[in-house]
């Protein structure tokens, strides 16, 4: 089962982590589940003691040190506990510390069990969890934590866990403040169903306490730590309070000193280890407590005030006081402070009764069943992290007048009849809604920061309407509103993309457009096709096949790869001496200084024409496309002002550097291109001339090593500091060092379904660097070829000449007597 399964599909096995150190953690695990064996009988559980999963000795060890720390030197504890808040690196690495001991020795576990959920209500198991998901583990499976303590302390909260429940909306904040990108949400008391509303005559009954009279529960936990001796002294001298039950629990030692105790009130009753808390909870009329742990939760799941004395160090104080602050405690420094809340909780009842209501709405205000319902169907979380140095290159190389963004025109044939635009979006919108959580390309959300690196955050939810837009119109205003499309830049205060649906009499567009840094030309159209396949499902079965292989391909291939390192020095060596001697790139018309206005054209070229002149001319169909462009160039500069013998355009052809596994996998995004400089020869030469020149060009490029040695450039370049890094990439990427852009990329020899309309044609949209005027795009699609201008409006009507060289160059290559069969294009902006 998946996190996106649908909510129907029952878990057949849960995994629950928890720990025996005091009970807070056990009792969370089995209220979970009872809620389990509610919502799915037949599901199997497995709980596991993360202390005894951590080695032999660790649980005993970790019991002792939790009780020493507590009653001997709290001090030790608080400043642990405050270090944590305080300095970051040192949660860091405390929680790192722990994720890496403790995942390894959980992975085992996990695959014995083969969890549909996972759920933790032990901080350290869940340090594991966040672990093994960062090393690309249970991706598959939703991963979850039950934060029982009040205040979630940084130790609790992980970025990479899909959900942590949280006690109130104060919980809540605190969880943001230790983990900026955590995700999480409030739950009602996660206690088990017998903590509940109960008159308080009928509890005491069944709990065999006295009857009448106010009665005070000293409920400090399992270990009955803390101030409990005094807490019972203030509560002797209340006249108000009528009896005091103090629940020991497994602390024998204090059980019997206050047996040993005068009492000639006959107020106190001491108790042991008790199997009827649920009663003993009820029958009380205030519970003290002083941790915010399980036993506070279980006083509130009961509707029962409780105060918070002289709380334990670390995470009690922290519980306490956050408790206070929500309204839901009242929290009590000292003995003076005790004796006066006593005195008046016991005297006002109406005070008392006011304080009771405001729990109960608080504990009553969900299920605590349907909450756990949701663990099993919750997408897949992903933390801030940083980008890929190949990725932040595109988001420093973003200015106001060149955003960088990639995108794509689909053409859709065999649309439903009477549909519009808005019925074609309503469709998407579902398709969003239903798949976007799997592809975590389009959950993405950018964080700049002026001097820091740009990272990313996983937005918990994709609000399908904020990416999406419809318009109906005609042939001749379409152009204008692909040219508005995609001249404006993807806003980033939520994922950046975007998509428009545009019908007019003749055709279906759906229009895309992505942040550059959320991927490159493959990543896009891959993207796209996850989202909108009506075969998504099959889609993606289709892609775990090839991972498979890929995956196979990889691990024969080591041996190669290891032997063939030497080589590769070699190759990059070549490679810096190439980029070293390429120097600036020569003064073409297509340059200038950018502007904001972009102008559009495209082309669809049958693909049996392009696989004649590639077949007829002895190349690969990439290099004749790449020679089609720079024929159609030298045609229409030579149209402009001429073209002299010996000249040339440098443009930067971007190089896949994907894996077939990367390629079948969504979850690998990003940018996997290299860029090689190529000076096309755009001087007079017959056409047959130049493709021989551009096919030689390619060649030299790729055998002196540039595609080796950018990618080390790339990389090391993000090594470095933000705002030199951003310094360099701008001086880089603009035009002293070249004129174009142009991308021959791979696409779909199948073409997909979406609503049943055919995929019948693409077309890429590039962007364009600082002072570059033109960037051609070329992708094989189905029976097409489609290829896309951007052109920066300062060059006018270039881009729908560009677009018709192009036919007339096809013509002339194919080996087809009849010539080419020519589709008609996309209409696009041409202003």
């Amino acid at each position: 089962m998946t996190p996106h399964d649908p909510p129907d599909r029952k878990p057949e096995r849960v995994l629950l982590l928890s720990a025996d150190i005091g009970e807070g953690h056990n009792a969370t695990a089995r209220a979970t589940e009872e809620a389990l064996r509610r919502l799915w009988p037949g599901c199997e559980t497995l709980r596991l003691d993360t202390l005894k999963v951590m080695g032999p000795g660790v649980g005993p060890l970790f019991r002792w040190i939790y009780v020493r720390n507590v009653e001997s030197t709290p001090w030790l504890y608080d400043l642990f506990y405050n270090a944590l808040w305080r300095q970051r690196w040192f949660a860091d690495a405390s929680r790192g510390f722990v994720g890496a001991w403790v995942g390894p020795l959980l992975r085992r576990r996990i695959r014995d069990h083969a969890p549909d959920v996972v759920v933790s209500t032990y901080p350290m198991a869940t340090a594991g969890l966040d672990r093994l998901r960062r090393g690309g583990e249970l991706a598959e499976v939703p991963v979850s934590a039950i934060v029982s303590d009040f205040c979630p302390h940084p130790f609790w909260v992980y970025p990479e866990i899909d959900l942590h429940y949280v006690m109130s909306r104060a919980s809540l904040r605190a969880l943001h403040r230790a983990q900026p990108d955590a995700a999480g949400a409030v739950c009602v008391p996660p206690v088990s169903g017998d903590f509940r509303p109960v008159a308080k005559e009928t509890a005491r009954g069944s709990a065999g306490v006295p009857v009448a009279g106010f009665q005070l529960l000293v409920a400090c936990g399992s270990l009955s730590f803390g101030a409990v001796e005094r807490a019972v002294d203030t509560a002797l001298a209340e006249p108000g309070i009528d009896h005091i039950v103090v629940a020991c629990g497994r602390n024998e030692q204090l059980r019997r000193r206050l047996l040993e105790r005068p009492d000639p009130t006959g107020k106190l009753l001491p108790l042991g280890w008790r199997d009827d808390m649920p009663e003993l909870t009820a029958a009380a009329d205030l519970v003290l407590s002083n941790a915010g742990g399980a036993t506070a939760l279980e006083a509130m799941a009961c509707g029962r005030t409780v105060l918070m004395f002289e709380p334990i160090a670390g995470h009690g104080r922290a519980n306490a006081e956050l408790m206070a602050r929500a309204g839901l405690a009242e929290l009590c420094h000292d003995t003076d402070e005790l004796a006066k809340t006593l005195h008046d909780l016991s005297t006002d009842g109406q005070r008392l009764d006011r304080r009771e209501r405001e729990v109960l709405r608080h504990a009553t205000s969900g299920d605590f069943t349907e909450q756990v319902s949701r663990l099993a169907h919750l997408p897949l979380h992903r933390g801030r992290r940083g980008l890929r140095a190949q990725d932040r290159f595109f988001v420093h190389a973003a200015e106001a007048a060149v955003p960088q963004q990639t995108g794509a025109i689909l053409r859709l044939d065999g649309a439903p009849e009477g549909s519009t635009a808005r019925d074609w979006a309503g469709h998407l919108a579902e398709l969003i809604e239903r798949r976007a959580r799997q592809l975590p390309v389009l959950r993405n959300v950018l964080v700049q920061r002026r001097l820091r690196a740009p990272s990313w955050y996983t937005a918990p939810r994709i609000e399908p309407w904020q990416h999406l837009d419809h318009r109906d119109t005609d042939e001749h205003e379409a152009s204008g509103v692909i040219r508005e499309f995609f001249t404006s830049a993807v806003r980033t205060d939520r994922p950046p993309w975007q998509l428009m649906v545009l019908r007019t009499p003749e055709r279906t567009l759906i229009l895309a457009k992505l942040h550059h840094a959320l991927g490159d030309g493959i990543a896009v159209t891959s993207t796209l096709v996850r989202l909108l396949r009506d075969d998504g499902d099959r889609g993606e079965q289709h892609a775990e096949a090839a991972k498979r292989q890929g995956k196979s391909a990889a691990g024969s291939a080591l041996p190669t790869l290891l032997s063939s390192r030497f080589r590769e020095v070699r190759t990059a060596a070549r490679g810096f001496l190439s980029l070293a001697k390429a120097g600036p790139a020569p003064d073409g018309p297509l340059n200038g200084p950018s502007t904001p206005g972009r102008s559009f054209d495209s082309v669809e070229l049958p693909m049996r024409e392009v696989r004649a002149a590639a077949r007829a001319h002895g190349v690969p169909r990439s290099v004749l496309l790449i020679a089609l462009v720079a024929e159609s160039l030298h045609r229409v500069l030579d149209e402009h002002e001429g073209t002299t013998s010996g000249q040339r355009m440098r443009v930067m052809v971007p190089r896949t550097t994907r894996t077939p596994r990367e390629n079948a996998t969504p979850e690998v995004f990003g940018n996997h291109t290299v860029a090689v400089s190529v000076d096309l020869p755009v001087g007079p030469m017959s056409p047959a001339e130049r493709l021989e020149r551009v096919t030689r060009l390619l060649q030299d490029s790729q055998r002196s090593g540039q595609p080796l040695a950018a990618g080390i450039v790339m990389s090391a370049l993000g090594l470095l500091p933000t705002p030199l890094h951003r310094g360099i990439v701008r001086t880089i990427y603009q035009r002293r060092f070249f004129n174009a852009i142009v991308s021959a990329m791979p696409g779909s020899p199948r073409p997909p379904r979406v609503w049943g309309a055919l995929v019948a044609g693409v077309v890429p949209i590039l962007p364009l660097a600082s002072g570059v005027g033109a960037a051609v795009g070329v992708i094989s699609w189905g029976e097409m070829v489609g290829i896309g201008v951007t052109v920066d409006a300062h060059s006018g009507r270039l881009a729908e000449r560009l677009g018709q060289r192009t036919r007339e160059v096809l013509a002339e290559l194919s080996s087809s007597p009849s010539g080419p069969e020519i589709s008609r294009p996309i209409p696009e902006g041409r202003g």
